[in-house]
């Protein structure tokens, strides 16, 4: 109990500096060097192993399967009238599939519901930015910010591809770009929430939402984003527990039970 206490005290000291507004980068201002000095020196970082790391991997499994169907359970019939509502209103496709990584070398194929009209094949590349936004319904735009649209991904925690709290699972493009960082950050199975998701992502939202080229929204993802979250995901990685898992996903629920109204 006083692990987690220190390491929810820690985590708070990083939201707090989180809080400091980034300068927003545009990527013809900076050299490709200069975009990932921040990524560079967390990728010297080593997660300090603690007993607790070592035999909480089979219990957080058993809890996210139990879990994972006593939600199932308990959705099946909301979801699938959420579905119903979708092929009305959006149409065919219903869910969108995206590569996303697991570890460093294997990628499983994360499931979504689509919040986006359509484009032609090969051309949806990099992180939603503000160049994607018109590409949004209102309604899409309500289930993105309640995070509704992630609700498929419960078959991916059934399948052990993620787990309920974990780092969010990253592109490949940004693994093998910084693949000494992710073969750190992954080290934790990729999860639905986590502490890098519950404090900075609606910061990233705002952050992305001002860009209006793929090339801004890139450097400003690769500049800000992703060493800051990747500084919370290693920070969970060194105290990760079940009981700190349960505060996770509890003060999740909470936050996003906020942005509904």
């Amino acid at each position: 109990m006083a692990g987690d206490q220190q390491s929810w005290k820690e985590w708070q000291l990083a939201a707090a500096d989180l809080a400091v507004p980034p300068r927003r980068i545009p990527a013809a201002d900076r050299p490709a060097a200069a975009l990932i000095e921040d990524v560079g020196h967390l990728q010297t970082y080593r997660p300090t192993p603690t007993p607790q790391a070592s035999g909480v991997t089979a219990l957080k499994r058993a809890q996210d399967v139990l879990l994972g169907l006593a939600l199932l359970v308990l959705l099946i019939v909301p979801f699938g009238l959420l579905l119903l509502w979708l092929l009305l209103r959006e149409g065919r496709p219903l869910f969108h599939v995206a590569e996303r990584m697991q570890t460093p070398e294997r990628s499983f194929r994360l499931l979504k519901l689509r919040t986006m009209s359509l484009t032609r094949p090969g051309t949806e590349q990099g992180v939603s930015g503000g160049h994607k936004s018109r590409r949004i319904s209102p309604f899409c735009r309500m289930l993105r910010r309640t995070r509704l649209d992630e609700l498929p991904q419960l078959w991916n925690v059934l399948r052990g591809d993620m787990s309920f709290v974990g780092p969010r699972p990253p592109m490949r493009e940004y693994v093998e770009r910084f693949p000494d960082l992710y073969a750190r950050v992954l080290q934790s199975r990729p999860g639905l929430t986590g502490f890098g998701s519950l404090y900075f992502h609606q910061r990233e939202e705002r952050l992305l939402a001002a860009c209006r080229t793929p090339e801004e929204t890139d450097a400003v993802y690769v500049r800000v984003c992703i060493p800051r979250k990747a500084r919370l995901d290693l920070l969970y990685q060194r105290r990760r527990s079940l009981c700190l898992d349960v505060r996770l996903m509890c003060q999740t629920i909470l936050v996003l039970s906020r942005r509904r109204r």
